[in-house]
């Protein structure tokens, strides 16, 4: 009788390593995105990326995504803004973000992307906001204007924001909506086939950045960056966060996002050198409790089945 509840436990914690390798990758990309700043600009960091990971994927998802076409000729112009949020605005603004804010503060304010996502659910896709979400929200911005005003508001007022911190904020809100969109547009496609097309656009918007703004050359020391953000952070992470929504459900998989800042904060203090200080725990301990309290649900009883479904359809890629 008691060995079912440990299976069961078991089996949750094994689900759990592909969404948590998904969260170590994505802490990886923010550091990585914070190293490129002055190794590689961030137009060509971004065209390098998205065009090396189409070439990847071309000869595994080429033929099916060709052979149907007429789906595209249907579905273009929704990859095409899917593309444009998840990948043209949210990573060159994050990689332009590098510039003038550090790795720890990405980190936190990346941490915000499942409570952001709930509130445009529910401006866009009619889902109920509850008092949690209000709540957690209130918190969560608390913590991220302590955060960036390094414990003093007034820096705000006084003109002490940091330019990249609002480019972050963003870069955050246009990936967020775009988890929201991806969830709404429901297409015959296979998500592997989205994936594909959507990064195929977004490396088509990419080429006039990449062309108007400062090329520079794939070099030895750009290259490591360029590989990390093509295959593993582009492709291997989203097929870890597919089968932990498939495993564990959407709404317990984003919960790991939840370790994303102390992750990317570890990571930086020991490959950038970035000192870590009390506003940094203060104001993201705030932010992550009004995460976890926005992201907190109480599904009604009969709708157990219906949630679990939804839930099968939420987002399974980070650009």
């Amino acid at each position: 009788m008691s060995t079912q509840p440990n299976a069961s436990a078991s089996t949750i914690s094994a689900a759990g390593l592909a969404p948590l390798l998904t969260v170590l990758i994505w802490s990886g990309n923010t550091v990585v995105t914070k190293a490129s700043a002055g190794v590689i600009s961030p137009g060509s960091i971004s065209f390098y990326r998205w065009l090396l990971a189409f070439i990847v994927l071309l000869p595994f998802v080429g033929r099916a995504a060709w052979g149907n076409r007429a789906l595209l000729r249907e579905h273009w112009l929704k990859l095409a803004i899917l593309g444009a949020l998840g990948m043209v605005i949210y990573q060159s603004l994050a990689y332009e973000a590098a510039k003038t804010t550090s790795a720890v503060n990405m980190g936190v304010m990346l941490a915000l992307m499942p409570l952001l996502s709930t509130f445009f659910a529910s401006l866009l896709a009619s889902e109920k906001l509850t008092a949690a979400s209000i709540a957690g929200g209130a918190i969560s911005l608390i913590g991220l204007i302590y955060l960036t005003s390094q414990g003093n508001p007034m820096r705000l007022v006084n003109g002490g924001f940091h330019i990249g911190d609002g480019l972050m904020i963003i870069a955050v809100l246009a990936n967020a909506l775009y988890g929201v969109m991806l969830r709404r547009w429901a297409m015959p496609l296979s998500m592997w086939q989205q994936l594909f097309w959507q990064i195929g656009f977004s490396t088509l918007l990419l080429v006039p950045v990449f062309l108007m703004g400062d090329i520079s050359p794939i070099t030895t020391a750009n290259l490591p960056l360029i590989l990390y953000a093509a295959i593993p952070t582009s492709l291997v992470a989203p097929f870890c966060w597919m089968i932990g929504i498939h495993k564990l459900g959407a709404g317990r998989a984003s919960l790991l996002i939840n370790l994303l800042p102390i992750v990317v904060a570890a990571l930086a203090w020991a490959l950038l050198g970035e000192q870590l200080h009390s506003y940094h725990a203060i104001g993201g301990a705030l932010a992550l409790i009004g995460v976890g309290l926005g992201l907190r649900k109480v599904p009604a009883k009969n709708d157990q089945t219906t949630v679990s479904a939804d839930e099968a359809s939420w987002e399974i890629e980070e650009a």
